[in-house]
């Protein structure tokens, strides 16, 4: 019986963590920004919802796509093995965007009303940290192109 309550339990509250994690990330705003002298991109993830804008300036509305849940679970996945604190410290593996080889990017993140955010990296190089989150958020633009 005690085996029983045991199981019952680990399934019920590894439930939970995973549903927590999942709302979390619910409530986290995701924005990366590319950009070089003729080249814009910002990709801004809310709640399961992604808005893309190439105008630098702002004046046309971005465009909305509906991430799926397949891309959902997979962004929940990646954002969970961040660790937060040290994204501001993260080491940008390449410096093309010094000599105009790379578009400027950066990923900004807010969560539980505190903003993390990357130093400037070459956009198509992110730091290894947040490779996969970062791929996986620019591929949700590429799917409208």
């Amino acid at each position: 019986m005690k085996a029983i309550t045991m199981i019952f339990l680990t399934i019920f509250l590894g439930k939970s963590c995973s549903n927590e994690a999942q709302n979390d990330i619910a409530n986290a705003t995701l924005q990366y920004t590319a950009n070089t002298r003729g080249f814009f991109q910002k990709i801004v993830v809310i709640n399961q919802k992604a808005s893309v804008s190439s105008d630098r300036d702002g004046e046309k509305s971005p465009e909305e796509i509906t991430i799926s849940d397949k891309d959902w679970k997979e962004i929940i996945s990646y954002f969970e093995k961040i660790d937060l604190e040290k994204v501001p410290t993260l080491k940008d593996p390449t410096q093309k965007r010094f000599y105009d080889g790379a578009a400027i990017a950066n990923l900004k993140i807010r969560y539980k009303d505190k903003n993390y955010e990357t130093i400037d990296f070459d956009h198509g190089f992110p730091p290894a940290e947040i490779e996969k989150l970062v791929n996986k958020i620019v591929s949700l633009a590429k799917v409208k192109e």
